[in-house]
């Protein structure tokens, strides 16, 4: 990644979820990360990055993810500090916009942003999502309901998928009756 793109990280912790151990950071104007230890591109231990667990957007991630866990929560209320390039925001934003309980595909984010034939860049700018879960990049999965990868892994993708209400039926997503229509 660019240097220009990497995020100025200045307070961090480590949060206890369902689905393992996350790191969350912070920068100034609002979360840069939710990474599930062992997952894919995970920062490391963020040196250098003062270890807060009493920041308040912090403890406001915290919080929203538990009541996510909880199923008390299906939107985030958090304010993002996102970096990467251009096409890598623009693809997170979609990703912003898919409903609790919803799928997208690669095909369809790459149609939402007028290039069509960018499925795969999709896919690789999906999977450098630097805040899981609540940049969810868990509801992409393949143009036949296949759950394809997850950086945060696939054991964790589909548990996050089951939360939202969906069935997974072997390597496919069975969506409810509102996402039905997308295939």
């Amino acid at each position: 990644m660019i240097a220009a793109h990497i995020a100025p990280h200045t307070a961090k912790t480590t949060i206890d979820t369902p689905w393992g151990p996350a790191l969350i950071a912070r920068s100034p104007a609002g979360l840069t990360g939710l990474w599930f230890e062992g997952q894919k591109d995970h920062p490391g231990a963020l040196d250098g990055i003062k270890e807060d667990r009493s920041d308040r957007l912090l403890q406001q991630c915290r919080t929203q993810v538990q009541e996510y866990a909880a199923s008390r929560r299906t939107e985030f209320d958090l304010p993002l500090d996102l970096h990467g390039t251009a096409f890598q925001q623009a693809v997170w934003q979609a990703l912003l916009a898919i409903p609790h309980g919803e799928l997208s595909t690669y095909g369809e984010i790459a149609e939402i942003l007028n290039q069509p034939q960018a499925s795969r860049a999709v896919g690789a700018a999906v999977g450098l999502n630097p805040i899981s879960i609540i940049v969810p990049c868990h509801r992409v999965v393949g143009s036949n309901a296949s759950l394809t990868g997850y950086a945060g892994g696939l054991h964790r993708k589909v548990a996050l998928l089951q939360l939202e209400g969906l069935t997974i039926r072997g390597q496919r997503v069975h969506p409810t009756m509102d996402t039905a229509s997308l295939f």
